[in-house]
């Protein structure tokens, strides 16, 4: 027993009992944990070392290889956000069932693209700093700040081997918004957007077939559509595609469709005239 108190107790020395971290004057966790550190090459430059590691000039290159297809986009009834769930290392299938929508919060979503450990720990850490806002300041945080606080993140490790091309989007006291942010630290407002190596093919479709004044129904069929046809084009693209809805009071999950039963039902429809 002496032996388990003495491993678990903190010491006097403890941080938790310095001046810096916990004290009966009060403890301010977003304080404590505002930055997350990480390990990174003990090397003079990091961003040099990377670079030397991943050129194709490298002698012994790596390649970070990674396919998705993701899309959103706003119309008279809110915005439509859908996605693939096909996880690929180059040709190597790793998974079919990959979640690629992160709820932020209930008005807040986010997209990933590029590497799933990026986006998901980076979208993660996006919803703790929200709710921190939301206790301090009474009140949801809007989108634009949202993707502003995500871009000042990663901008900060632009260049030490990040990757992802998120889109985040939501409904605030301004309506629906919507923002793509990438790990160098773009952020660009926009109406409609694609990520991923499917993208061409879905932004073709989509392209085809968008009107802002589409119904609900018209535009999640257009957006399973889109993902069906990238994932149809794109090796690294496929499994099923999740469709969200977001609207005023918040985002709403429309299903997971699977992409062989889209293919069979598509092929039954019949064919337009070629022009």
């Amino acid at each position: 027993m002496d032996a388990l108190v003495s491993k678990y107790a903190h010491s006097s020395a403890s941080p938790l009992d310095s001046s810096e971290g916990f004290s009966q004057a009060g403890f301010d966790a977003a304080q404590q944990f505002a930055l997350p550190m990480f390990d990174i090459p003990m090397v003079s430059n990091p961003i040099d070392f990377l670079r030397a590691h991943t050129d194709p000039s490298a002698e012994n290159r790596i390649r970070i290889q990674h396919g998705t297809t993701t899309l959103a986009f706003k119309f008279q009834g809110g915005i439509v956000v859908a996605v693939d769930s096909r996880a690929s290392g180059g040709s190597y299938i790793a998974s079919q069932t990959v979640k690629k929508v992160i709820e932020i919060n209930p008005y807040l979503l986010g997209t990933m693209a590029g590497g799933a450990a990026d986006c998901q720990y980076w979208e993660r850490e996006l919803g703790r700093r929200c709710r921190l806002y939301e206790l301090r300041n009474k009140e949801r945080i809007s989108v634009a700040a949202a993707s502003k606080i995500l871009s000042n993140m990663v901008y900060d490790y632009k260049g030490m081997g990040l990757s992802m091309g998120t889109m985040i989007t939501g409904w605030d006291k301004t309506g629906p918004a919507l923002y793509y942010v990438d790990s160098d630290g773009s952020r660009l407002k926009g109406e409609r957007f694609s990520v991923g190596s499917g993208s061409t093919f879905a932004y073709g479709v989509l392209d085809t077939g968008y009107d802002f004044d589409m119904s609900v129904d018209d535009a999640i069929a257009l957006g399973k559509r889109s993902i069906y046809h990238a994932c149809h084009r794109d090796a690294y693209s496929g499994g099923s595609v999740n469709v969200f809805h977001v609207k005023e009071s918040g985002w709403e999950f429309k299903g997971n469709f699977d992409f062989d039963k889209l293919h069979w039902d598509y092929q039954a429809q019949p064919k337009g005239q070629i022009v």
